[in-house]
């Protein structure tokens, strides 16, 4: 038991994977950098979640997936008058919103993963207003990609409650159907 409470204490200072999580995955045979990924991407939360994902990962790969690009597009409402930091700080927000929405389902944490990992790619557009925010929101919705509307405090620049960035992420190729038409910020 002393030893645990050591290890725990060793891995509660590094940003390392948990090592009594690890060495339980390597005790099932799963491989020692396939073992710190699993733990990686289920954020050291135990073992078991780790080898389930380790095991649903290999059950589940497809030829050609490491192909697929994903991106988080941001949309500013460009009817609102925010000043340059207002827009920066938005859009900070959207994505923060949007990757903690990404944690809610196993297949959007993937998502998150993949996207972490090939390079993270974030474009910031132009959209004309709240309606077209929103009419923008339900399309990509109803393709299955996770949205994140921001939805501002009315403390500086904009009325309590503007809704000022719409994040968007997916695979490029299907958030280009959603956002590919609009202008660069």
């Amino acid at each position: 038991t002393r030893s645990l409470r050591v290890m725990f204490l060793i891995y509660s200072c590094s940003q390392d994977v948990n090592p009594v999580f690890l060495q339980q995955l390597r005790e099932l045979d799963i491989p020692e950098e396939a073992a710190k990924e699993a733990l990686q991407h289920t954020r050291n939360v135990s073992a078991e979640e780790a080898a389930m994902y380790y095991f649903n990962k290999l059950e589940n790969e497809e030829v050609g997936d490491d192909d697929i690009m994903f991106k988080m597009v941001f949309v500013v409402n460009m009817e609102l008058a925010m000043g340059v930091g207002k827009v920066a700080a938005q859009v900070g927000h959207a994505a923060v919103g949007l990757y903690q929405a990404l944690q809610e389902k196993n297949s959007w944490r993937e998502m998150a993963w993949k996207w972490d990992n090939r390079g993270a790619k974030k474009v910031v557009v132009q959209g004309t207003s709240v309606a077209h925010l929103l009419e923008l929101q339900a399309l990509a919705m109803s393709l299955s990609l996770p949205t994140y509307l921001v939805q501002d405090a009315g403390l500086t620049q904009v009325e309590a409650g503007s809704r000022t960035v719409l994040a968007i992420m997916g695979e490029e190729e299907v958030v280009n159907n959603v956002t590919g038409s609009l202008t660069l910020l």
